[in-house]
């Protein structure tokens, strides 16, 4: 890996708090930049292990604050969130838990927002096609696609 270096494991256990200090970071991010450090799998264990003891990692408080920021700066659906946090490997229990960050009210408004923003700069011929253009707009950004059909009307 291009530019991976080697540190002992105080080295390593500085830098992974600071690391950890300055965002919140999930367990499977940590382990990756870890590895790539170099070090063994007890040394990546035990710093987890440090990590998590000391409250510099934390999988409930990370799936609130990234469902939290996807949604209301990106403007990410439910779909996409609940998909992009399975890939970094977080429990069902922390999914649900940070989902429930989102409120219904404030999820449909913004589903709706886009919708407006969106559909004024769609340049089509017809109805059907710009439809179908905002449905897939919506979809790409984890939109469910039974809320898009009920926001999007045939008038």
């Amino acid at each position: 890996m291009a530019g991976s270096q080697t540190y002992s494991f105080l080295e390593a256990k500085q830098k992974i708090e600071a690391y950890c200090a300055y965002q919140e970071r999930c367990d499977f991010e940590v382990r990756q930049k870890l590895f790539s450090w170099n070090l063994n799998l007890e040394d990546v264990d035990a710093l987890i292990s440090d990590l998590i003891t000391h409250n510099f990692l934390n999988e409930e408080r990370f799936a609130e604050a990234y469902v939290s920021g996807k949604f209301r700066i990106k403007r990410w659906g439910r779909v996409k969130i609940r998909q992009q946090l399975k890939l970094k490997k977080i429990s069902a229990y922390s999914i649900n838990k940070g989902m429930a960050v989102i409120e219904d009210d404030e999820y449909i408004k913004t589903a709706k927002e886009l919708i407006e923003s969106k559909s004024r700069l769609i340049k089509s011929k017809n109805q059907w096609d710009k439809i179908n253009k905002l449905k897939r707009y919506l979809s790409s950004k984890g939109y469910e696609t039974e809320l898009v059909h009920e926001l999007i009307s045939f008038d």
